[in-house]
């Protein structure tokens, strides 16, 4: 945010700021969904009041019937319409699940390399964090999870009680193969820790297979978000598909927490899955794959950048860990980022808010999104590269 704020300063005075920061999708929302929240404003007879505190029942449905569809072996039972909850966007639901499904004092384990506000809305509500490191592939596996556990077991902690996760991921683009997820689902469930699946970025991969964990189990969360493949950022709308068991805490939560997620937000929704909206939307999926290959081309292209890159499997973001070589007493990636911000008019985000704050990782790595369009990225990636060799000469200096 302070990254954002700053680029906006800049971009008020005049200067050319090209946004890599952020994860908001160029592109708006689709024109059916832009069209049909337009005639529900207009039409006399729509009042656009209060619905049911779980949502419209038809976008529930919809919702529904997108699982069954899209994805293999998930039970009808598990997308009954009284399991799926319309939210107030993915904040929404993470505060709800958080609130139905943890008490003060739980411990949640999380990835090390992570979305922060996990992190920040857990610690809010007084549950204890356990940051679980991420293997070389940037991914938080049953394998993972399990030596924690034994950890914790040996040396008589408490037990975890929760886990959240997102695949792909924010920020690695990290992505769960089918039998990863249901590996750790299969931990969790043998366990008893409840697991939180983040999907919100599922539609966005490049040639891998995603899938839910409602493959593979009836007692995850999953929380999704029109935000990102819906290209819906604003509209304050999300989901999740809950436990036959927290139905009745859930519903009782979001009565009192929210009401309801917008109105006019779930009306517009239902033309989500139509056919031209999921046309429009894989044309946005084309561009953000054309960025990658973009920014991953320049970066491997680029002299004296031996730098170690997570595997951008989905999402719409790279991220790069630059190592030791490559940083020095004050010269890490959060004055790299600020550096580059001021000199050359680029917003990319330091690892600072997505790493575990008791290690040092977050100041050697950094984030680009290239959510932002196809000409953004390249012109970023432009800039970045002039940049380097003056950055690392500047490193070596005061090394």
């Amino acid at each position: 945010m302070d990254v954002l704020a700053r680029a906006n300063e800049l971009q008020a005075e005049g200067h050319d700021v090209l946004h890599c920061g952020a994860g908001q999708p160029q592109s708006g929302a689709p024109e059916t969904v832009n069209s049909a929240a337009i005639a529900a404003l207009t039409n006399p007879t729509e009042k656009l009041g209060y619905t049911d505190s779980m949502g419209l029942l038809e976008l529930r449905a919809t919702i529904a019937r997108h699982y069954l569809s899209r994805y293999d072996d998930v039970p009808e039972s598990s997308v009954d319409t009284s399991r799926i909850v319309v939210t107030t966007g993915s904040s929404g639901a993470f505060l709800l699940a958080f609130t139905a499904a943890f008490d003060t004092g739980d411990t949640i384990a999380i990835a090390s390399s992570g979305y922060p506000c996990y992190r920040n809305i857990l610690g809010a509500l007084g549950c204890e964090l356990q940051n679980v490191d991420v293997n070389a592939d940037f991914k938080l596996t049953a394998t993972e999870l399990r030596a924690e556990l034994e950890r914790r077991s040996k040396a008589g902690e408490s037990k975890i009680k929760g886990l959240i996760l997102s695949s792909p991921s924010n920020p690695t683009g990290a992505m769960l193969t089918p039998d990863e997820l249901q590996e750790l689902c299969k931990l969790c469930d043998d366990e008893g820790i409840q697991f939180l699946s983040d999907e919100i970025y599922h539609g966005i991969t490049y040639g891998k297979e995603e899938a839910t964990a409602l493959s593979y189990t009836d007692k995850a969360i999953v929380i999704n978000s029109f935000s990102k493949y819906y290209s819906m950022a604003g509209w304050r709308l999300g989901w999740m598909v809950i436990p036959e068991s927290l139905e009745e805490s859930i519903n009782a939560l979001q009565q009192n927490m929210f009401i309801n997620a917008p109105t006019i937000s779930q009306t517009a929704a239902l033309k989500c899955w139509d056919k031209d909206t999921i046309a429009e939307l894989e044309t946005h999926v084309a561009k953000y794959r054309e960025s990658r290959t973009i920014i991953l081309d320049k970066l491997a292209s680029l002299p004296d950048f031996n730098t170690n890159i997570a595997p951008a499997d989905g999402g719409f973001y790279v991220y790069i860990d630059v190592g030791e070589d490559y940083i020095a007493e004050g010269l890490g990636t959060t004055e790299m980022c600020k550096t580059f911000l001021e000199e050359e008019k680029v917003a990319f985000v330091p690892g600072t808010d997505f790493e575990d704050p008791s290690g040092t990782l977050g100041n050697r790595r950094f984030r680009i999104s290239y959510s932002g369009g196809v000409d953004t990225a390249t012109r970023a990636l432009d800039r970045f590269c002039d940049f380097w060799p003056r950055w690392i000469e500047r490193v070596r200096s005061a090394q």
